[in-house]
């Protein structure tokens, strides 16, 4: 859940050019980092650099870190990561911040605990759901 997080946040770095991606022709086959032009690359990299420039020096660090252990992550751990990406972006807000609550509420336990909250999650009617979330807000965001 701890390495959900992290990738996360790395393709929230990322976003902004996952949307440049997106306006490129989908047919178009686009080459290696390798084979971009100069220009291409500056257009890629202009997002994170502007994001970079206008953060605090924690949140620097931060994205720094997070950064080290995105390429440190095993290819499967990092497509992992990047479907439960695509899964929070597909949610509704609402869905969202019941998804960072859920996470807020968990992310420290060991995996069986993780389960068993996972498991009595389920069998909750949708009442004590609303009264877990209730009883349990997501933290703000910073």
């Amino acid at each position: 859940m701890k390495t959900l997080r992290i990738a996360a946040c790395i393709l929230a770095l990322l976003l902004p050019v996952s949307a440049a991606a997106e306006a490129a022709p989908a047919h178009a086959a686009l080459p290696a980092w390798e084979r971009l032009t100069p220009e291409q690359r500056e257009l890629l990299l202009t997002p994170l650099r502007d994001r970079w420039n206008g953060a605090a020096p924690a949140e620097r660090a931060r994205m720094l870190e997070h950064a080290r252990r995105w390429k440190a992550l095993p290819p499967e751990e990092r497509e992992r990561a990047r479907r439960g990406v695509r899964r929070f972006e597909q949610m509704t807000p609402e869905q969202r911040e019941h998804a960072r609550a859920i996470f807020h509420a968990t992310r420290d336990l060991p995996p069986p605990e993780r389960r068993q909250f996972l498991q009595r999650w389920e069998k909750m009617t949708p009442e004590q759901r609303r009264q877990w979330l209730q009883d349990h807000p997501p933290p703000p965001r910073p």
